[in-house]
């Protein structure tokens, strides 16, 4: 089993900039993509960006190209997201997500999943 846990959301304006964590654990040398994800309230989960276990792999929604990077540190086992310039269509809960095999944008692809962490873009 992996466990997954998220950190750094917060309240934020139109404009500014949040890094969130993505802490791996468990059968860490299992993983291979970790994506994080947006669930926005009465919406579908949305893929945000992934990466592949070597770290050099990106892919992107269109919504966040420009905007947000992913990057990991292997030795931590850890994931980080950048987002900046945020928007107020950024809100939501965010959720990493593993899995595996590669990079795919599908939900139902990723077998583990955390919690996730609420981030609000006010404007």
């Amino acid at each position: 089993q992996v466990q997954l846990v998220e950190s750094g959301g917060g309240l934020v304006q139109v404009g500014e900039s949040l890094r969130l964590s993505c802490a791996a654990s468990g059968r860490t040398f299992s993983i291979s993509a970790i994506g994080w994800f947006r669930q926005a309230p009465g919406k579908e989960r949305a893929f945000v960006i992934a990466v592949d276990s070597s770290g050099l792999s990106t892919t992107y929604a269109d919504s966040v190209k420009g905007r947000f990077t992913i990057s990991r540190d292997n030795a931590k086992n850890t994931v980080f997201l950048q987002m900046n310039n945020l928007k107020p269509e950024d809100t939501g809960v965010y959720l990493c997500a593993a899995r595996t095999f590669g990079v795919t944008q599908r939900p139902s692809d990723y077998a583990y999943w955390g919690q996730g962490t609420q981030v609000t873009v006010s404007s």
